[in-house]
């Protein structure tokens, strides 16, 4: 399965954002993925097994859990994918990341001043 199928399911983008925050069980995954999505427990086992299938996740055994974890290297060809379609955004987010500087100085600066004015 080509890695932009895996990932044109929101299920699937779901779970990896979730694990992208670390390993999780089965369980947790299964729990947080019925609340959002409304799916039963196989078609969650469905998606983490299309998920380890493909690559872009691992599991492994602890005692009777099963631990599911990111695995980047799919991620990283996609990455790669992406590359000659970056000069698209990357222009406007350096734009974003310096109007953010900027703001940060300027409230530094009042924030200063008002420190200033409040010292007797």
């Amino acid at each position: 399965m080509h890695a932009f199928d895996v990932l044109g399911d929101p299920v699937r983008r779901r779970i990896l954002e979730l694990l992208a925050g670390g390993e999780q069980t089965s369980g947790s995954l299964t729990a947080a993925i019925q609340a959002e999505f409304g799916i039963s427990q196989p078609a969650v086992s469905q998606h983490l097994r299309v998920l380890r299938e493909s690559g872009f996740a691992t599991v492994r055994a602890e005692g009777v859990r099963r631990l599911y974890a990111v695995n980047a290297a799919p991620l990283q060809e996609v990455d790669v994918w992406l590359q000659p379609f970056r000069r698209f955004w990357a222009q406007h987010l350096d734009a974003l990341a310096t109007e953010l500087a900027r703001g940060k100085r300027e409230r530094r600066k009042t924030a200063e001043e008002t420190d200033e004015k409040r010292e007797p």
